[in-house]
């Protein structure tokens, strides 16, 4: 069973692939760099991890400026 759960974890961001993208670049960020914003996990591995930092709210999601142009577009 996944803890948190993705309903709660879908209250702080939107969109499925968004939440599995931001999770997914922080359990890697996590694992090269052992650098954690809890105090403690539930979780042993990094995506465990990473879901409960979104679930904390220490990591979110930045809002897109309409206007920008990204140079990997």
């Amino acid at each position: 069973m996944l803890n948190p759960s993705i309903d709660s974890l879908m209250k702080k961001i939107d969109s499925k692939y968004s939440l599995v993208s931001i999770a997914a670049k922080r359990a890697r960020a996590m694992q090269d760099y052992k650098k954690y914003q809890l105090d403690s996990y539930e979780s042993f591995k990094y995506v465990g991890k990473a879901l409960e930092e979104i679930h904390s709210g220490k990591l979110s999601m930045k809002e897109r400026e309409s206007d920008t142009v990204y140079s990997d577009e």
